[in-house]
């Protein structure tokens, strides 16, 4: 039995929980990049004998649309499948059942959910060093618990009760694109790495704001630190959420 880790993880606090679960499992394990916007996705589909877990980070409380149109291209091949969402401390609100419907909707049959902690990608104060000690003491566990489940399964019937409403809340962007500034060598990782392909390949000065997601892949990926958003942006932002962020949240299974 593999694991096939079907993961959209721009700046790595995803595939971070991610990892932290399978490993638990100590299965050989093959990943698909939902970053990777070359990839033919609608040409891919998982081996029915293989465990498959899909893990989105939450943005805005709903399934990134880049990550949600990809996976649903896959075929599921009615594999057990654990689903994650990943999210800065503040609330992931209707990601999971988003998460959960897409899933299905693709041939997966979903069999357990996590809810995890990652640092915020653009307010990093914000879950910041997280998944921490704990969270990772917490999601072994959880994965132990998992597989317990995977290990009695046959034909039993799964009726997970996944937090979430119907219909789901409007999605929004942050609107926060990032820029290149002066120090920008023109290398054009930024633009190769860009799950949106929102970055122009030609100049990488130029950004397509409507196509722009603000993962902050580039930003992650950028080896001069010559890509950023708007700072007076960013802290208007962490002070609307600082209340709701505040407190600190723990990790969620529901199985």
């Amino acid at each position: 039995m593999n694991v096939t880790q079907i993961v959209f993880s721009p700046t790595g606090g995803t595939k971070q929980v991610t990892d932290t679960i399978t490993k638990t499992w100590g299965m050989p394990a093959d990943e698909i990049d939902l970053t990777n916007a070359e990839t033919n996705y609608a040409a891919l589909s998982v081996k029915k004998d293989d465990i498959a877990i899909i893990a989105v980070p939450s943005y805005g409380g709903r399934v990134p649309s880049l990550a949600a149109q990809r996976i649903s291209e896959i075929c599921g091949n009615q594999v057990q499948c654990v689903i994650v969402c990943v999210y800065g401390n503040r609330a992931y609100e209707d990601t999971l059942i988003e998460l959960k419907d897409i899933a299905e909707k693709s041939g997966f049959k979903v069999i357990a959910a996590v809810a995890a902690i990652a640092e915020h990608s653009i307010m990093h104060q914000y879950a910041a060093g997280r998944p921490d000690t704990k969270d990772k003491y917490d999601l072994q566990n959880f994965a132990k618990k998992i597989l317990e489940k995977i290990n009695r399964s046959t034909d039993e019937t799964f009726a997970l009760q996944i937090p979430g409403n119907y219909p789901y809340k409007k999605a929004g962007g942050v609107g926060l694109v990032p820029k290149a500034d002066k120090n920008c060598t023109n290398c054009k990782l930024c633009a190769q790495n860009c799950p949106a392909q929102a970055i122009s390949k030609e100049n990488v000065k130029v950004t397509d704001s409507k196509k722009c997601i603000s993962c902050m892949r580039c930003v992650v990926k950028c080896p001069q630190s010559a890509r950023k958003v708007n700072s007076a942006m960013v802290s208007a932002a962490a002070l609307a959420m600082k209340k709701a962020c505040s407190t600190r949240k723990e990790n969620e299974l529901y199985i």
